[in-house]
């Protein structure tokens, strides 16, 4: 709890951009674990009646109450003591990328300290890198590729380096059911057809330890054949626990350790092996026969942060070079493996080379810096240097840095601890995906170092132990320096209490301390015959008590050097009230160094009006009635300001009655001069406007009127003047209507024919 309180008040003065406040201790070691408190040991420090609390206080509030520097007790900032200190070197035989290398520090509970430590990576630093594939029958035309790529892949990484090695891995999965068949058969050839030869399951393969030799490694990869299982994922992370795990049969050495995972297809997790009746959590230890293999019957698959330990552990970058199809999982697997990367491999594995580079760029230009192994009462945070960081300004829980090539950065680490160490405690900050890393040791600074105690001491009248300028008293003995025999008499308790009220009805020393040898002895920051005061109560002024200018007594300021106000908040100087206009530009006083305008005025200098046509008004009134001939008559309503009259009519800022006009300003030396003038006769320019703007409306109208009837008309003349035309050239031809019928019809009587 009370870790919590002093971290509290640590956060919010520092919220506030104040010191911490001093909270007042009995004891020299509580009063040096409180932010912002010391201690003073000077015998002749305290006042009769005062608390031993009193010694406990602020360096400045000790000072102030005459304790010499020499007795106080204020551990400061002790500088950093370098244990290992190494230059930054590109030296192969003694490369140094990370310093410093190991330090001892003493910190004070609540106080902050910040150190910096530098990083560089070194240019041609050896590389380590371990190529693991999946054997599985997906990954044929992979295999194909891989036998030839030994060379191409040292030449490209002897770009980065001259000092290469390259090994090889391989897996599959458990040797057992579900994930491997286990007819014997199938067990012998697992291939899915009978026309290629695979080679059996496994779950891990060291086919090649680390090596210089290009030829080799293709010897030694040509060799190797498919192999195949059931299910569609693979034992890819336990292969990455063993290559991680097995560093003297993988032959890794303290250089950049690159593990390069090649696959087309997930990978089994933790809890996985239930299927196989495997229920042993994997131990994270080397598991690897004579023959560099590993089977994985006797343990589950490695979990995703045990995998991510390990790695981190043993300082891997892990390069994951997956097809597009599971693009998805490995980056998502990424994610929670620092320093990892994934990129997309053809399905052939044909750019391997490439994105291995490319990979290993993208390592190489992240920086992440962070603790191992802190105790629980220490809070570690970091803020980096580093361009194009838009985080630079606030404290992290790790150093980030990205898009880095090789400029040194500078990372600020900051220590705060929030409770005292039992002892000195060592932890790490490690730089990941390098070897190297910063030892720090802490201690705290808990205890007084006042030197032995003396007993019985003359200053304790010899009946008490004197350290750190306080009396221990013996049994029997109070007081402030032991000179009270404690009373064991009823009547003699009841009257030594009563000195120490100021009547029957209240509290012994005002319920704020206690009464010995019939005087009261305050706690803390209570003074007084009767502890009636609290010289802590005072007001505060920018974050200060009485503004650092004066001392609290009794809860009231004491001012000094000329200062004033209830909490000193008033300076003597007089620099922010003048201006060029003289002192408040005549308009007001100075107080507190602070300009009290008088009315109508306002500025930090007084130097503008509020509304100086309102503030003139009856000034202006009483000229236009009185004229300037008497200027005393409207001397008060004007300000006692400096008047004229302009001859002519102007037209001023200010208008009176629609008659006059005036200006207001203020002159050189903080005079107010007023000017006046009648205003030019006019018209009323409301009428004008109105008038006008109907009279243009109507002769609009009559404009637009005519435009369309002259529009209209000759529409109507070029349509006339068509028709009369078309008239003209119309020819009607009198033809017969074959159609026609008359209307006369015929009839011959045959017999009348005969007759005839």
């Amino acid at each position: 709890m009370k870790a919590f309180v002093i971290a509290v008040t640590v956060l919010f003065h520092c919220i506030q951009g104040q010191e911490p406040f001093c909270q007042s201790h009995p004891s020299c070691s509580e009063c040096i674990r409180s932010p912002g408190c010391a201690w003073c040991t000077q015998m002749d420090f305290l006042k009769s009646g005062e608390s031993n609390e009193r010694r406990c206080d602020s360096p400045e509030s000790l000072k102030a109450r005459s304790c010499r520097e020499d007795n106080v007790i204020n551990p400061g900032e002790h500088p950093l003591i370098y244990v290992k200190n190494s230059d930054l070197s590109n030296d192969i035989e003694n490369v140094v990328q990370l310093k410093p290398q190991n330090i001892n520090i003493t910190l004070r509970v609540g106080v902050p300290y910040e150190f910096t430590i530098e990083f560089k990576r070194a240019q041609g630093y050896p590389i380590d890198l371990y190529y693991l594939m999946d054997l599985s029958y997906s990954m044929k035309d992979d295999l194909e590729q891989i036998k030839t790529l030994g060379q191409k892949i040292l030449k490209k990484l002897k770009d980065i380096t001259e000092t290469v090695r390259i090994g090889f891995g391989s897996f599959v999965d458990k040797e057992m059911l579900p994930y491997v068949s286990q007819v014997k058969a199938r067990r012998q050839n697992p291939c899915p057809n009978r026309i290629d030869t695979c080679q059996p399951a496994f779950s891990f393969q060291n086919v090649l330890p680390l090596t210089n030799d290009a030829k080799e490694f293709e010897r030694e990869v040509s060799k190797q054949k498919i192999s195949g299982n059931l299910d569609s994922p693979e034992a890819g992370l336990d292969a990455i626990m063993q290559a991680a795990v097995c560093k003297e049969k993988i032959r890794w050495h303290d250089v950049t350790r690159i593990l390069v995972y090649t696959s087309d297809d997930t990978f089994h997790m933790a809890g996985d092996g239930r299927l196989g009746g495997v229920f042993q959590p994997h131990n994270g230890e080397c598991h690897l026969n004579e023959k560099g293999s590993y089977n994985g019957k006797a343990y589950d698959y490695p979990s995703v942060g045990h995998v991510s330990k390990v790695l981190q552990e043993n300082n891997i970058q892990l390069i994951f070079a997956v097809t597009e199809g599971i693009y998805p999982a490995y980056k998502a697997l990424s994610a929670l493996i620092p320093q990892s990367v994934v990129a997309v491999l053809k399905n052939d594995s044909s750019n391997v080379v490439d994105l291995i580079s490319e990979a290993y760029g993208n390592l190489s230009s992240t920086l992440v810096l962070e603790q191992e192994g802190a105790p629980k009462e220490l809070d570690v945070s970091y803020r980096s240097s580093c361009k194009g960081n838009q985080a630079d300004a606030e404290w992290k829980e790790r150093g980030e840095c990205q898009g880095i090539k090789h400029e040194k950065i500078t990372f600020q680490v900051r220590l705060n601890a929030s409770a005292c160490l039992k002892e000195p405690q060592t932890f790490r900050i490690r730089m990941h995906g390098i070897s190297e890393e910063v030892k720090i040791t802490v201690h705290t600074e808990c205890h007084c170092k006042c030197g032995a105690p003396e007993q019985a001491s003359k200053h304790c009248n010899s009946t008490g132990t004197l350290s750190c300028g306080v009396c221990s008293c013996d049994e029997g003995y109070l007081g402030q320096h032991c000179e009270c025999v404690q009373q064991s008499d009823a009547d003699s308790t009841v009257n030594m209490l009563a000195s120490c009220r100021p009547d029957n009805s209240s509290l012994v020393c005002s319920g704020h301390g206690t009464c010995e040898c019939g005087k009261c002895v305050c706690q803390g920051h209570y003074s007084g015959k009767y502890c009636e005061c609290d010289d802590n109560s005072c007001e505060n002024h920018n974050g200060k008590s009485c503004n650092g200018q004066g001392t609290c007594k009794c809860g009231i300021c004491e001012c000094k050097e000329n200062y004033t106000g209830s909490a000193c908040e008033c300076s003597p100087s007089q620099d922010k009230c003048i201006n060029d206009k003289g002192l408040c530009s005549s308009q007001g006083k100075c107080t507190c160094n602070r300009c009290q305008c008088n009315t109508g005025f306002m500025g930090d200098n007084c130097s503008k009006f509020i509304d100086a046509c309102m503030l003139f008004k009856e000034c202006v009134a009483c000229l236009v009635e009185y004229g300037t001939s008497d200027a005393s008559v409207c001397a008060v309503k004007c300000l006692n300001a400096e008047i004229s009259r302009l001859e002519g009519t102007h037209e001023l800022h200010c208008t009176y009655q629609d008659a006059n006009s005036y200006e207001v300003e203020l002159g050189a030396d903080g005079k107010i001069i007023l000017r006046y003038a009648d205003l030019p006769r006019s018209i009323d320019k409301t009428t004008v406007i109105i008038g006008s703007s109907v009279s243009g409306i109507i002769l609009i109208g009559i404009i637009i009127i005519i435009i369309y009837r002259v529009l209209l008309e000759l529409y109507d003349i070029r349509e006339y003047q068509n028709f009369v035309k078309a008239q003209k050239q119309t020819e009607w031809n009198e033809v017969q209507n074959p159609l026609f019928k008359g209307a006369t019809t015929t009839v011959i009587n045959p017999l009348h024919m005969q007759n005839e």
